[in-house]
């Protein structure tokens, strides 16, 4: 192997999740991961996806870039009303379905960036994501993002003001066009060099697909449970594997 290729392999990016506060499905995915994939969760380069508002898209314009964002119709949202009820419950999750009043994405992912310089990205998605897809918080209220850096024994202050950092500012637009040049659309999406897999339900294959190439990052089997078996009946109970 040439010593340019070695370069090639050396440089190329780790696995991305693209992950939104935002999102429903996002959190679905969130909670997939840590619950049943924790090793390869780990392994994972988690990149943030907001809305940019009026002071972002006119520094991502600037830079050249652009976000692709539509509108959600009222019928597509009353269908994800249901259909989150529906995974949630599938997976014993409760929900409390927050009311967004003027949010500002900014403030929870920046915030995200803020807890991340400081090590304590992944507990700050925890308490994040918990606040809002299951306390009903609002993420996009200052002291809210101010009580969760207060937990993680961070400056409050400093992550609830985080969209005000003009460094975290210019960080969040380096990653606007990351989100451009991998062709993100929506999330949870995920990346694993050229492949991409968009929704929840894509979770399994790129797993799969990681797992199967580097077998460390799968889970240990189970232990197997111990199977308890009933006595032979000696009575007909009228059920020959159908309903009576």
């Amino acid at each position: 192997m040439s010593g340019t290729a070695r370069g090639r392999r050396r440089t190329r990016r780790p696995p991305r999740f693209y992950f939104s506060l935002r999102s429903p499905y996002s959190w679905l995915a969130y909670r997939d991961l840590i619950a049943h994939h924790p090793r390869l969760a780990a392994a994972l380069e988690w990149v943030p996806f907001f809305e940019p508002d009026e002071l972002s898209r006119k520094l991502l314009d600037e830079a050249g870039g652009s976000f692709p964002y539509t509108p959600m119709s009222p019928e597509k949202h009353r269908y994800i009303l249901q259909d989150v009820r529906r995974l949630a419950a599938e997976r014993g999750l409760s929900l409390s379905w927050p009311v967004d009043r003027e949010p500002v994405w900014e403030v929870p992912h920046l915030g995200y960036l803020a807890a991340a310089r400081h090590g304590m990205g992944p507990e700050y998605i925890a308490l994040a994501a918990r606040a809002r897809w299951e306390l009903g918080q609002d993420i996009c209220d200052r002291s809210v993002i101010g009580s969760i850096g207060a937990r993680l024994g961070l400056d409050g202050e400093e992550l609830a003001s985080a969209s005000d950092d003009p460094e975290l500012r210019a960080e969040g637009v380096r990653v606007l066009l990351e989100i451009q040049r991998d062709g993100v659309f929506g999330v949870p999406f995920f990346v694993d060099h050229y492949d991409k897999y968009w929704g929840v339900d894509r979770l399994p294959a790129f797993v799969a697909a990681l797992t199967g190439r580097s077998p460390e990052l799968a889970e240990p089997p189970a232990d197997p449970e111990v199977a308890l078996t009933e006595p032979e009946r000696s009575v007909d109970d009228g059920h020959a594997g159908g309903c009576g």
